[in-house]
């Protein structure tokens, strides 16, 4: 009996055995056929469930279903369905009954599969041009990576078949599949398209705005420059980015920009990696960055990672048109202001290629006939790039721009007239002024392995400014002639040479590593002011070298935590050497991004900065003297904290997206001339003349960009309070910066009227900036120490430092442009309308003192100037 009872245990355990195992293969072979081709996981799995009596049991915490895949199979087996969402994830399926549950697999201690790098560089098929921010994402496993800032990617992945997605904002999506069985080098080039209607997005395989941990980070191209109106046709590199939330313009027209708070000094301006001091032709009115010569603009306004360092507020990076590699191409402008020539071209094909373009403005040809006065600026950019390999690659690159002006006023008048002695007085005065840049670079590229590339970089860097004033008086009359000269002049420069080693480290799909180090000679010249009386014996003052040395290095990481958390943690260590005293500074940076869900995430920042440099400004004369000056022994290095917090949404089906940010900022170690100082005044020393102080800047940003069928634009608002305090002046009060804007708006479109017809227009609005007027002026006399005479004395009431507002300033710029395509290339005509509507914005205050007789008190009366009314232009554009 127990034998057979013991027997029926067995032959049911089997049947039972046999019969789960039969449920397990036929549920997970089951025939189904989807008609979903893209989607989640969890829209895939839904599908399964629809079509099949199966139900999925997971933990969304431990498995991301919403992962976007792309489903390749017509019709299969549940079980290969799961093998393929699942490939290369560590999930295992366990079947009960007609429920599969999905778990994470545990490591078994065995090997985990084989691995292997694809790695190389994605280019333009037109011209050669490395693709910056480029994407390649695998379908397969699910990973991807981006192109960094000289086009090169690396990519490791599981050994076995791979399907490679390569993207670029503006052109068709690239797939590869093959089969990867060791490390491998792919060199991808994408057809950019010529209209933006043809824009291609790409919902699951772009890096959306919501995924990346960047906070306060724009990115312009090219085409996106080129379409924005401006002053006389001339498109202007900075004036787009004033066109963005949380910078903001000096005075109108000005290509002066300031970024959250902060002033121009505190902008670290990028040129293929080479700091440019000075961003202003035409007395600010014009940038030195000629658009036909760029390729790309990265803004940094805040979350700031650790690879950047020396400025408080910005980074600027722009990286110049490396040139065609296949055939020779030029493209030219002609305004009312300046014309403008760009030739590219390959040296030797598909392996070394040149890129030069020159732009000059001919106010001073057409003011010729009319005036002795002068002025006129150019400026030139160059590159040369040689392919050694695919591992090994040098650039050249270089750029000098120059300004020259003169002011030629000259009088003859009668000063009295005597019997048969009158007296004759001639009267000249020559002021001339001149600035510029000029930068160089060397820099070689190295791939050491396919999850290492190196760069090199050795740079010079330098901005020098001279304005002289000549006044030359002769009085003569029958018998005597009397002849005075006086001769002033101010000149300050900057030079540099540096080198720099930086390295891109890719050990896994999701961590991406940089690390570095820099050295920076800098040279001074500072507040050199001289002088020569009429013996013109040279009474130069201030004339001592300030020599110093910058030192930093960096490491950080942009990793992955999990599928919803990101983060890029690093530090970025520097010194300063100069008078004997070094300066050190560690400035942690950490960004945090958690998705909410796959189209909407929140970010948060920290950011340490400091700068071992300071601007001393006068913006009372008018002229760009900009006096660059370093810390030293006296005079402390500026130093800053930044706190971010914000929201990234997106909607790539639409081509949406929209951010808003908070930020605060914390600034110390400013500087200021004392009250009533400048740098005119002679036998003092720049650093007795300054005192320093603190600043404070928080607000609200909100964007939101947008590319639809054939229009694209975006609109900007920034809320921001930015305020200085220096014990030394306004009675130690704080007091509003003078840039500080409560409101800023700006609102872009184009449009595609026809294929060869394009319209665009900007809508900006800002407060008025702050103002520092008397509100009184009274009338003095006060006698000279140990004589009889008198001296009249103007006193002016002040109430409080830049407690005055200009009005609010607010215009519409709007352009048309037709193309045409030629048999030798093509040509556009480009109508521009500057302030449409003519509105008065104002530029400065003029006063005029009014006579109070009854008190003895001069009253100033307060009228604001405008410059720029309504400025129709139109230009000729050319590409062969």
């Amino acid at each position: 009996m127990k034998l057979i009872n013991t027997r029926k245990i067995i032959v049911v355990s089997l049947v039972l055995l046999t019969s789960n195992m039969l449920t397990a293969q036929t549920v997970l072979d089951a025939p189904v056929k989807l008609s979903l081709k893209e989607g989640t996981i969890k829209e895939v799995l839904s599908q399964i469930e629809r079509l099949t009596d199966i139900k999925f049991i997971y933990d969304n915490g431990k498995i991301d279903v919403n992962q976007k895949v792309t489903i390749s199979k017509d019709s299969g087996a549940v079980r290969e369905y799961l093998d393929l969402l699942f490939e290369g994830k560590m999930v295992q399926y366990i079947v009960k009954n007609d429920k599969v549950i999905l778990k994470k697999r545990l490591s078994t201690g065995k090997p985990s599969p084989k691995k292997a790098t694809i790695n190389g560089y994605l280019r333009e098929n037109g011209s050669g041009e490395n693709l910056i921010g480029a994407t390649v994402f695998d379908r397969n496993s699910g990973l991807g990576s981006t192109t960094n800032y000289y086009g090169y990617y690396s990519l490791t992945l599981p050994v076995g078949e791979v399907s490679l997605d390569y993207s670029y904002v503006g052109a068709p999506k690239s797939l590869l599949t093959f089969y990867l069985s060791k490390d491998t080098t792919v060199n991808v080039g994408l057809d950019l398209s010529t209209l933006l209607e043809e824009i291609i997005i790409s919902a699951d395989k772009q890096v959306a705005i919501q995924e990346t941990t960047e906070m306060g980070t724009i990115n312009l191209t090219r085409k996106q420059m080129q379409t924005r109106p401006a002053i006389g046709g001339e498109t202007d590199v900075i004036k787009v980015l004033q066109l963005l939330p949380g910078v903001q313009a000096g005075n109108e027209g000005s290509a002066g920009f300031y970024v959250r708070g902060g002033g121009p000094d505190q902008n670290l301006i990028l040129l293929d990696g080479v700091p440019v001091y000075n961003t202003s032709h035409l007395f600010g009115f014009v940038s030195v960055f000629n658009s036909d010569a760029i390729n790309n603009i990265k803004l940094i306004k805040g979350a700031f990672p650790a690879r950047y360092g020396g400025r408080l507020s910005s980074v600027v990076e722009m990286s110049m048109k490396e040139g065609n590699m296949k055939e020779l191409r030029g493209s030219g402008n002609v305004g009312l202001m300046t014309s403008s020539l760009t030739l590219e071209g390959p040296i030797v094909k598909d392996k070394t290629s040149f890129m030069v373009s020159g732009r000059r403005t001919y106010l001073d040809l057409i003011a010729k006939p009319f005036t002795d006065d002068s002025y006129n600026f150019f400026d030139i950019n160059a590159k040369i790039n040689h392919r050694f390999s695919d591992r090994s690659r040098v650039y050249f690159s270089a750029y000098a721009g120059r300004d020259k002006g003169s002011l030629l006023d000259s009088q003859q008048t009668l000063e009295s007239v005597v019997p048969f002695d009158p007296i004759h007085v001639e009267n000249q005065n020559k002021s001339r002024v001149e600035w510029g840049n000029s930068i160089a670079l060397l820099r070689w590229n190295y791939v050491i392995t396919p999850k290492l590339f190196s760069n090199l970089s050795l740079t010079r860097s330098s901005y020098d400014f001279e304005a002289s004033d000549e006044f030359f008086q002769e009085t003569k009359n029958a018998t005597d002639t009397l002849t005075q000269f006086q001769y002033f002049r101010t000149s300050s420069d900057i030079r540099d040479l540096g080198v720099k080693l930086d390295f891109d480290f890719f050990p896994h799909p999701d961590h991406y590593v940089r690390f570095g180090l820099q050295a920076i000679d800098h040279n001074f010249k500072p507040n050199v002011v001289g002088m020569l009386a009429s013996e013109r014996v040279d009474t130069t003052f201030n004339t001592s070298d300030i020599n110093a040395r910058e030192y930093s290095f960096y490491v950080e990481d942009d990793f992955k935590l999990s599928a919803k958390f990101q983060a890029n943690m690093g530090v970025h260590l520097s010194g300063f050497d100069v008078n004997s005293k070094f300066y050190k500074s560690i400035q942690p940076r950490i960004s945090l991004r958690y998705l909410l869900n796959e189209n909407f995430s929140v970010k948060a920042s920290y950011s340490q900065m400091a700068q071992f440099l300071h601007l001393l400004t006068n913006p009372g004369l008018g002229l760009p003297t900009d006096l660059w000056v370093p810390a030293t022994d006296k005079i402390a290095p500026q130093e800053s904290s930044q706190y971010s917090l914000g929201f990234a949404y997106s909607l790539p089906e639409l081509g949406l997206e929209a951010t808003i940010e908070g930020y605060y900022k914390e600034l110390d170690n400013l500087i200021e001339y004392q009250e009533g100082a400048n740098f005119l005044r002679l036998n003092e020393d720049w650093q007795d003349k300054v005192v320093s102080g603190r600043g404070e800047s928080y607000g609200m940003e909100f964007f939101i960009r947008r590319n639809w069928d054939k229009m694209e634009g975006w609109l900007g608002y920034t809320l921001a309070w930015s305020n200085r305090t220096f014990e030394e002046i306004n009675f130690g009060k704080s007091f509003p910066y003078r840039y500080d804007r409560r409101h800023d708006v700006n609102l872009v479109l184009t449009r595609h009227l026809r294929d060869n017809i394009q319209a665009s227009a900007n809508w900006v609005y800002g407060t008025g900036i702050a103002l520092t007027l008397p509100f009184a002026e009274y009338f003095g006399t006060t006698s000279l120490v140990g004589q009889e005479d008198v001296a009249y004395l103007d006193l002016l009431d002040f109430d409080s430092r830049n407690a005055f507002r200009q009005r609010a300033s607010h215009r519409l710029d709007i352009s048309i442009s037709f193309v045409k395509e030629k048999k030798w290339g093509k040509r556009t005509w480009l109508v521009t309308i500057y302030n449409a509507y003519n509105r008065r914005n104002p530029l400065f205050i003029e006063t005029r003192p009014v006579q109070d007789f009854t008190d003895n008190r001069l009253v100033r009366l307060f009228r604001e100037r405008t410059l720029f009314p309504i400025v129709p232009s139109v230009s000729y554009l050319f590409e062969f």
